[in-house]
């Protein structure tokens, strides 16, 4: 089979399994499967697949056509430019949520500082990563419940060489902590318990319900959160908060009864409140 013959053949599949861009997806895995850059598969369609690569891309369709995201099949997604394996116990990082670190840079007065990080429930460790990225002296650590969680996110930062500056641990959010940070971020679960099955099935299906269940209400985790976090930001220090469509009266509530200032919201590339920022 050539390399044009197997991207007709896998943009048809995918359309029919109501993947909305096939063409591109399909690409993307034919890429992937035969070690080719886009520019070759466009120039050189005539090019033959070996049945090895046959073989990995049609198992990698199939994949995509039960609705398993690219990132699930070929292990990483791109945040912050940056590339972050992803695994079963871990978030799928999302555009969205490069919001928290454009609001978090724009209140850092001096890049240069030695600042003291803190993300909460950390996943792939994207949230953190990112920062310590752009942050040159600062430091942080990620805390995540899942020890497999915990194993991605110390894999991702030895990857991006930013190991040094990063440390890992399990934990229930900021149980057993002592330290006072200077940023607190966090990416909780926030979804409705009742919501999720409705959700597409790249996220029911695939992301770890932990990652995505906020309770009834959706506010479960920011009710454990928001108040040990206040406790354990320095004086001056910030908090930013990912959060879901109408949730911001909410989480602002609970943010005030624990005695933080309102620092304003920041909205993602859709016009979504997305991130809220608040200080001690």
């Amino acid at each position: 089979m050539t390399v044009g013959e197997a991207l007709v053949q896998a943009v048809k599949r995918l359309g029919e399994a109501g993947i909305e861009r096939p063409q591109a997806e399909a690409r993307i895995l034919l890429e992937a499967a035969s070690g080719r850059g886009r520019g070759q598969i466009i120039a050189f369609p005539e090019h033959p697949l070996n049945p090895a690569q046959c073989a990995v891309f049609d198992a990698q369709v199939a994949r995509r056509c039960a609705r398993e995201p690219i990132s699930r099949i070929l292990g990483s997604r791109e945040f912050w430019s940056l590339r972050f394996a992803v695994g079963p116990a871990t978030l799928d990082p999302r555009p969205d949520s490069e919001t928290l670190i454009a609001a978090v840079l724009a209140r850092v007065p001096d890049r240069n500082a030695e600042i003291r990080l803190l993300d909460l429930g950390t996943g792939t460790g994207c949230l953190l990563l990112a920062l310590l990225s752009e942050l040159p002296r600062a430091t942080g650590l990620g805390i995540d419940i899942s020890p497999a969680a915990r194993d991605t996110a110390a894999a991702n930062a030895a990857a991006l060489g930013l190991d040094a500056r990063a440390a890992f641990r399990v934990g229930d959010w900021l149980r057993d902590i002592s330290a006072q940070f200077d940023v607190i971020l966090s990416n909780p679960p926030y979804i409705e318990s009742a919501a999720i099955e409705a959700l597409a099935p790249e996220v029911a299906q695939f992301d770890p319900r932990g990652a995505l269940d906020g309770g009834a209400d959706g506010l479960s985790a920011y009710r454990a959160l928001i108040p040990q976090a206040a406790k354990h930001l320095k004086p001056g220090g910030l908090l930013a908060l990912e959060i879901g469509v109408g949730q911001g009266a909410a989480v602002r509530a609970l943010a005030n009864n624990a005695g933080l200032n309102d620092l304003g919201g920041a909205e993602d590339l859709a016009g979504i409140e997305r991130c809220l920022l608040f200080s001690r």
